[in-house]
């Protein structure tokens, strides 16, 4: 079974149960990433990365905005901890910044960047919290892109010395290692679509990203598991496409869909091979040469857990050629949907019904249920973790200083109850972690879209807990869904 549906739409039952018990040991969290909420970028020794050199590129990032302050996070540290263990968090996903700690990224190690990693993991579990440490959040060191990026093998070799560093230098402290946070996004929009960092725009270049970063991916849990000297758990975290086929082939779209986006990564890193129709489907673009003998049986590492992150929904269709779309308005196959060099077949992405996030993404909260389910069926041993679910709108500070955030209240409570919906029907799901903790810098969006349960002034870098957040604080302190 695959993580596609044929259908437009569905039944939509009402997804805002409350007093819904969550299971003993169930996990709740709130996530983060070094780049978006660090800042300090040119403090203590870290070098560049892709991003610092994306957000400084003209016309890549809204308003010019770049990471260098984002939310300060690298001197207050401390006060987001205290905030966190007010919230009643369990565990605090974060990310490393691999510019940090290695600033070309294959070289000399950088003690200062590994030492104030080592003060936040001890100042979590000071506090009870479980630190859960992804080693790559889209911060590729820019050396190592000037020298082919992820499109290249020697990535990859890179990333493996990488995870040896921080496997010794926090592996007895670490709750849970994450290799990479959705290598979908650093393969496709970064090497093909073009939209995030390093921003280019070669079909061969992205899928041969997608290979090494599955490596890298495979590589690093077993450099992670010779080096770290406690008893961490490993782990992945992947954003899944919930795709609806419209149209005369709508199963055709779908399928393609899942094939490129979901099992490209499943395939490798949860059978050991790739799926057969994925390596069909891209035949005009690549012959899969770089796929090196004994790759697989590197990437096919047991995982403790799989990371899940969900938004929302896509709906595809298929055409033969170019789309009524792009006939009407000019586009090429890459803007109004997508094709490779050769094929006649173009899956068109079309307009999802609302309600719609600030970001134009659909509130489809079945789509969640729909995906814990499936990836049970498909891989009934292997538990699952929700890495990231959140929305962005546009909150309002009260004029007694408070956020009240309903819309994003709403949505977080449907999720957690498509959530419960899951694990009623069997899903061993072992937590959720919320995005962000943080308003922070949003990629190419930049300070203009705010997914934080926690509100940050740009101006005065004040945190101010939203409505959203004190509701997240009551299910993480009970385990209860709060009404």
């Amino acid at each position: 079974m695959s993580i596609t549906t044929t259908t437009a739409t569905q039944g939509s039952p009402d997804y805002r149960d409350a007093g819904l018990v969550f299971p003993p040991g169930f996990t709740f969290g709130s996530a983060t990433a070094a780049y978006q909420v660090e800042g300090a970028v040119h403090e203590d020794g870290r070098g560049p990365s892709i991003w610092d050199t994306f957000s400084r590129t003209p016309g890549k990032v809204w308003n010019g905005d770049t990471g260098d302050i984002a939310c300060d996070h690298y001197h207050r540290w401390e006060n987001d901890l205290e905030l966190m263990s007010e919230l009643g968090l369990g565990a605090y996903r974060f990310s490393i910044a691999w510019p940090r700690i290695m600033p070309t990224g294959n070289g000399q190690v950088n003690q200062k960047g590994i030492d104030f990693y080592a003060r936040l993991v001890d100042g979590l579990l000071e506090r009870g919290i479980r630190p859960v440490a992804t080693l790559y959040h889209w911060d590729l060191p820019q050396t190592l892109e000037d020298s082919g990026g992820w499109a290249v093998r020697s990535t990859a070799d890179a990333f493996e010395r990488y995870a040896e560093v921080m496997g010794a230098a926090l592996g007895d402290r670490v709750h849970t290692w994450t290799t990479l946070n959705e290598p979908w996004c650093s393969a496709y929009l970064g090497y093909g679509q073009g939209g995030h960092a390093p921003g280019r725009h070669e079909p061969v270049s992205a899928l041969a990203a997608v290979h090494h970063l599955n490596l890298a991916h495979g590589r690093a849990v077993q450099a992670l598991r010779s080096t770290s000297a406690g008893d961490p758990q490993y782990s992945v975290t992947l954003n899944f496409h919930v795709a609806r086929g419209r149209g005369n082939r709508a199963a055709e779209a779908a399928r393609r869909v899942d094939a490129l986006a979901n099992r490209a990564f499943t395939g490798p890193m949860l059978r050991g091979e790739y799926p057969a129709d994925l390596l069909a489907d891209t035949a005009p673009v690549t012959d899969w040469s770089f796929v090196k003998d004994g790759d697989l049986a590197a990437i096919h590492q047991p995982l403790d857990v799989l990371g899940v992150n969900y938004y929302s929904t896509v709906t595809v269709q298929m055409w033969d050629g170019v789309s009524p779309k792009q006939q009407n308005d000019g586009h090429k196959a890459a803007g109004g949907g997508t094709a490779w060099p050769g094929s006649h077949d173009v899956v068109e992405f079309l307009e999802q019904p609302g309600p719609y996030t600030a970001m134009g993404w659909n509130i489809a909260p079945e789509g969640l249920e729909e995906l814990l389910v499936s990836l049970h069926e498909q891989f009934p041993a292997q538990p699952l973790m929700v890495t990231e679910n959140g929305a962005a709108f546009d909150d309002v500070v009260a004029a007694d200083g408070s956020v009240p955030d309903p819309e994003r209240l709403d949505y977080l409570r449907r999720h957690f109850t498509a959530a419960h919906r899951a694990i009623q029907q069997g899903v061993d799901l072992r937590g959720y972690f919320v995005w962000s903790l943080l308003d922070n810098f949003e990629w190419g969006y930049g300070y203009a879209k705010r997914f934080g349960i926690v509100r940050v002034d740009f101006d005065t870098l004040e945190r101010t807990v939203k409505d959203s957040g004190r509701w997240y604080a009551r299910l993480a302190r009970t385990g209860v869904l709060p009404a």
